[in-house]
């Protein structure tokens, strides 16, 4: 069952479920319905049309044509739709009347009877006189009334047109008709209608509100979210007391109306109270099936909000987790894998135990199985809990691998040192207990090599070379401090190491058989240091030089400078001709109030521009005339001041809508015709828009004639000019944002903006607005910056006699830490995936090009591994 409103069959108490604006109820016209002038009995024709009687009423030409209409609409609303379409049946009973009552009658009827009308019967009044002239006038008048009328001399001649039980008692008929009784049934069931009305718009809105919740993201506001829907919907609860009482209504309504049956010579209902007792019965039903659609919603969305408080506490023990592993991942990293000696080393690996954090690790683990736990219960947010379950168990094998091979490596390390240690000690003893007068004879000197023999291989037994080959395997990455350290113990060992060559080298020696005379040996010279290389050798001069100087490029520099003269002399005349002119006391009264204080809003910067390219960047270009090759530096040069353009273009939008409201005044038009302008003003004001974009259509060409030298500096030029350009197109785009509550100063720099289209998937999106979503892209205005990614809706808001003017309506934002990217979506290569916080929010967008597409992936790119090299740096 769905929280919509139910739709009952087609009665007052239907239009009051249905309708908004609340329809006409018998409360409203009780005093007219009193009055008794228009009834519904209940009767129905052969074919079941709806009988309405206007019994004899001697006021009726009194009664207010308001009050006539308003009774027969309501009566004519209550039958149902079938019964109305089939036409209903008016019987007039004129019998004690006379002709212009039943003119006036029959006048009325014709004139405002609201449904369809399918036979009027008249009981024609009963006198001679008034019968006779009744008969004239309905042959003189049927035309006029335009409906069919059926004239009835009495009652036997009713009952052939209508059935006696469809008749009340006052017509000859057996239908039995209290119309207290009727007004009391027709009063209840419209209240019971409003009742169940108010009860299904009630829980309708508060299940709309709830649908419409926005999930927290954070611990404390689901808790107080979750705590403050639950009081409401128990409050809520208090209040639908009211609905056991509407239940108890209906049910008394109904048996009202089964008793009324009862009472029938028949035993039962006319269709009017039929149908009043199946809309009784419907709108008990649709009550109940309303109360249970919201209830099963209530359940969904209280686990809905249960699970996101989960949801928030997993992603909180997730993060704390996290860091705390990451801390002692990076302590363990750093500390060294070895020392100077066996007790340092000791040390080190005591500090490694006290790093081996088991309670963390174990508190890792059960946050996994938690996230496990939370994934078999079906919770929503599967795809963000799963990838931080497998990141934990990576982490935790990270660490404890980590831990691990640190710990092999120090107890190689130790072992090694003790090796060591022991070895010295034991050579050095061996060394000095070797007496020098047994070692002079061959004997003894044989029994003191083989002593140093045995003891030499056991350094190789001992793996005494291990520490070499550890330092070795990990010197690029000691620190200075631990290599010193390091090579402090190689040093000993090689100490005793040569000790011992020495000695087996002069113990061979004396156990030699045959004896030579000891020839003496120079020393071998030391290798003469090398000669220093040249690596900068001066160049060779007289050279000869690239001419960069060729006719094509002399004119394009002489139509530079000649152009740039102009627009200097354009910019004078504006200055002098009109900026100047609104200090003159003599003017004052021909500028419009509009324009007064605004001068720096209609012409920005232009100033600066002016002193700029006056003072400074003509003279540069006029120096560049002869050696065109050094117009790149010209440009190069004055990068920082061209970018006065920014500024302006930033300030054009204002300028145009002030020019807007005061172009047309006398002041503007006295000064165009002392400067003999053939253009107004605001074509001037375009000059320094059209200049810049001048400068690279010109260092183009430039480019296209130019070899060799002044080529890299043109490049460079052209590509800076480029740049302001883009920028101002950008600046240009970013000033009409609105409705963004920060800073765009501090989120960098504009990288890019454009249009798309785009779809969203969002995890936390109710299901039929996700459905929607998938299938309905939107227009959307993206601004890429380094630091976030903004949604805007572009809208143009047009002037008349000028273009429209956009501007953009933030709707989304996204931090650039927190985004990635898929390049390529499955069925159009134009579009590609941002998504943010690990695929809860997916955003698919549509560039207009593959090649807008390429660049926007490819700067997004660059933003992120920015990002990253920051992060490892």
């Amino acid at each position: 069952p769905s929280l919509e409103e139910p739709v009952p069959p087609r009665c007052t108490a239907n239009e009051i479920m249905q309708q908004d604006i609340r329809p006409l109820l018998a409360v409203d016209i009780i005093e007219q319905l009193h009055l008794q002038f228009a009834l519904l009995s209940g009767g129905r024709g052969k074919d079941g049309a709806p009988i309405i009687i206007f019994p004899e009423y001697s006021g009726f030409s009194e009664v207010p044509e308001e009050d006539f209409l308003n009774v027969v609409t309501y009566l004519t609303s209550i039958p149902s739709l079938d019964a109305a379409s089939i036409g209903f049946i008016i019987i007039m009973d004129r019998r004690k009347d006379k002709w212009s009552s039943v003119r006036g009658c029959l006048s009325r009827i014709a004139g405002a009877f609201p449904g369809h009308l399918q036979l009027v019967l008249v009981l024609r009044p009963s006198r001679f006189f008034h019968r006779t002239v009744t008969d004239i006038g309905i042959k003189m008048h049927k035309d006029d009334f335009k409906m069919k009328i059926v004239m009835l001399n009495s009652l036997s001649d009713l009952h052939g047109y209508v059935d006696k039980s469809q008749l009340t008692r006052e017509l000859g008929g057996s239908l039995d008709y209290n119309h207290s009784q009727w007004m009391h049934h027709r009063t209840a069931i419209e209240n019971f209608a409003m009742t169940v009305k108010s009860t299904a718009q009630m829980l309708q809105r508060f299940g709309n509100e709830l649908a419409e919740t926005d999930l927290p993201q954070d611990v404390q506001s689901t808790k107080d979210l979750l705590a403050a829907h639950t009081d409401r919907h128990n409050h809520l609860k208090v209040k639908q007391t009211h609905q056991l009482l509407a239940l108890r209504q209906g049910s008394t309504l109904s048996g009202c109306i089964k008793e009324q049956a009862a009472k029938s010579e028949n035993h039962e209902l006319n269709p009017d109270e039929t149908e009043n007792q199946t809309t009784v019965e419907r709108l008990m039903a649709q009550l109940d099936e309303t109360d249970n659609a919201f209830e099963q919603f209530w359940s969904k969305h209280h686990l809905k909000l249960e699970q996101c408080l989960q949801l928030r506490h997993f992603e909180k023990d997730f993060r704390e987790v996290k860091v705390t592993l990451d801390g002692l991942m990076n302590s363990v990293k750093t500390l060294a894998d070895t020392a100077d000696c066996a007790a340092r080393v000791e040390l080190l690996l005591k500090d490694l135990k006290a790093l081996e954090d088991k309670h963390s690790l174990e508190k890792a683990q059960l946050q996994a199985l938690h996230g496990d736990q939370l994934i078999q219960s079906s919770h929503y947010a599967v795809d963000s809990i799963r990838p931080k379950g497998v990141e934990l168990r990576r982490i935790c094998d990270d660490f404890s691998n980590e831990v691990q091979k640190k710990h092999d490596v120090l107890s190689k390390s130790l072992q090694i040192h003790r090796g060591i240690d022991k070895w010295c000690e034991s050579g050095i003893y061996l060394l000095a207990s070797q007496a020098v007068d047994k070692c002079q004879s061959q004997e003894g000197a044989e029994s003191a090599l083989t002593d140093i023999e045995n003891f030499l291989e056991s350094a190789e037994k001992n793996q005494l070379t291990e520490l070499k080959n550890l330092h070795n395997q990990f010197e690029m990455v000691l620190s200075e401090d631990l290599k010193v350290r390091v090579q402090m113990v190689l040093k000993r060992l090689e100490d005793v190491q040569e000790m011992f060559e020495k000695r087996h080298l002069s113990l061979k020696r004396l156990s030699a058989k045959q004896t030579r005379p000891i020839q003496p040996v120079a020393p071998r010279p030391d290798s003469s240091p090398k000669r220093p290389s040249l690596r900068n050798p001066p160049r060779a001069t007289g050279s000869p030089q690239c001419i960069f100087v060729v006719p094509s490029s002399r004119h394009i520099m002489t139509e530079l400078i000649e152009t740039e003269r102009i627009y200097v002399e354009e910019l004078q005349s504006i200055m002098e001709g009109y900026y100047v002119e609104l200090n003159n006391s003599e003017f004052s009264h021909l500028i419009p109030p509009s324009l007064e204080n605004k001068r720096d809003v209609l012409f920005g910067n232009l100033p600066e521009i002016y002193d700029f390219h006056n003072k400074t960047f003509l003279m540069e270009l006029e120096n560049c005339v002869e050696k065109p090759e050094l117009v790149g530096s010209c440009f190069l040069n004055r990068k920082e001041e061209l970018q006065v353009y920014e500024k302006y273009c930033q300030n054009k939008p204002r300028s145009e809508v002030l020019w807007r409201q005061c172009g047309d005044s006398l002041f503007f038009q006295e000064c165009q015709k002392k400067l003999d302008h053939k253009l107004s003003l605001d074509a001037y004001l375009l000059k320094p828009v059209q200049r810049i974009t001048k400068y690279q259509l010109m260092l183009k060409e430039m480019l296209k004639c130019s070899k060799d030298e002044g080529m890299v500096e043109l490049e460079e030029a052209l590509a800076t000019v480029i740049d302001i350009i883009k920028s101002v197109n950008d600046s240009m785009h970013q000033i009409a944002i609105t409705g963004f509550d920060g800073n765009l100063s501090e989120l960098g720099k504009l990288l890019m903006q454009g249009s798309f289209n785009v779809w969203t998937d969002h995890k936390k999106v109710h299901s039929k607005v996700k459905d929607l979503a998938r299938f309905k892209p939107m227009q959307r205005h993206l601004f890429l910056y380094n630091k976030m990614l903004l949604f805007c809706k572009k809208r143009e808001d047009a002037t008349e006699g000028y273009e429209k003017t956009p501007s953009y309506s933030f709707k989304h934002s996204l931090k650039m830490s927190a985004v990635g990217i898929t390049e390529n979506v499955k069925g159009d290569s134009k579009k590609f995936e941002v998504w943010y916080n690990g695929r809860e929010e997916v955003y698919i967008i549509q560039a207009p090009s593959m090649e807008v597409k390429n660049i926007w992936v490819s700067e997004i790119r660059k933003v992120l591994t920015g990002q990253l090299e920051a992060c490892r740096g």
